[in-house]
């Protein structure tokens, strides 16, 4: 299981290819809450998310330094493996649903990766991804359902902890599960990490109530980077014993909270990026009476036009 060793491990291997993100700390009550309250700038990670710190430690983790590398991708995954093979000098194969946009498709092949379109879904995308593995014997790179993976996004974590060591309560957007599994598995319930998802993908809300992974709904402003229909089998389990909680917020909170980003700190920030800051902006989570919360902003793929016009 991935756990602060596995993490300190990745920070290691993977510290010159990655930034470490600043922490914005924000004036009282600029989040409705008392509670003092710490931004993470995951967003400026190359790239434009968190995605790249698992990719990374996937790749370097290899017993064997691959040469082609291939993934699946609706959301983030996608860019941050292209970027990582580009910069490592690996051919790149990365599959996206038919629906994808052409600006993000331009933005892949920018990094000199060939992309595959096809199927509605993310599902079907990674089904075409594996077929074609089979053919070619390149490494997959999962976007949230490996260790290494997993290790690699919970240097968020560990940079967190570096940073503001007296947080105590960190919330994190959650749609596969890797970034949570990764921090969670750092703090390890020395902070309580809470889960932030949409409404409309609900997927470790049910299947922490499940008491399994299972299927979930996929809709919303933020299904583009938040809608796995699966949280991560390898994540799950650090869920259950390190997740303090896991809160929906609907899309109207959503938006919101990236209006706000933008208004006061000129953030561009996507909606699955601005989720977490959902949950404070809401209300639906409150902060019990001492809390120091962190607050992960963790991508900023998206139109900035239609960030600041509302």
């Amino acid at each position: 299981m991935t756990n602060r060793q596995t993490v300190t491990e990745a920070a290691s291997r993977i510290y010159q290819y990655i930034r470490h993100t600043p922490l914005l700390r924000v004036a009282q009550g600029e989040f409705s809450t008392s509670a003092p309250v710490a931004l993470k700038l995951e967003l400026l990670q190359h790239a434009g998310s968190f995605k790249p710190r698992g990719a990374f430690n996937r790749l370097l983790a290899a017993p064997v330094r691959p040469v082609r590398v291939i993934a699946a991708s609706g959301g983030n995954h996608w860019a941050a493996v292209a970027y990582a093979a580009q910069i490592l000098g690996m051919e790149a194969e990365i599959f996206v649903p038919a629906a994808t946009p052409a600006a993000k498709i331009a933005r892949i092949a920018g990094y000199g990766a060939r992309v595959v379109q096809g199927g509605e879904t993310y599902a079907e995308a990674l089904a075409a991804s594996r077929l074609r593995q089979a053919e070619t014997g390149a490494l997959e790179i999962h976007a949230y359902d490996h260790a290494d993976v997993l290790a690699g996004q919970g240097t968020v974590g560990r940079e967190l902890e570096l940073d503001a060591p007296e947080l105590t309560h960190i919330l994190v957007a959650t749609g596969g599960g890797g970034l949570i599994g990764g921090i969670a598995a750092w703090y390890a319930g020395s902070a309580s990490v809470i889960s932030v998802e949409p409404e409309g993908c609900p997927a470790l809300h049910d299947a922490l109530a499940a008491g399994q992974p299972i299927d979930a709904p996929v809709g919303g402003v933020a299904a583009d980077s938040l809608g796995a229909r699966q949280v991560g089998a390898e994540m799950f389990p650090l869920a259950q014993r390190y997740v303090s909680a896991a809160v929906l917020v609907p899309d109207a909170a959503i938006l919101a909270a990236q209006l706000m980003l933008w208004d006061r700190f000129r953030l561009v920030v996507e909606p699955g990026g601005a989720t977490a800051a959902a949950a404070l902006l809401s209300g639906r989570f409150q902060p019990p009476a001492g809390a120091r919360v962190g607050v992960v902003v963790c991508g900023a793929n998206t139109d900035p036009a239609k960030v600041a016009s509302g």
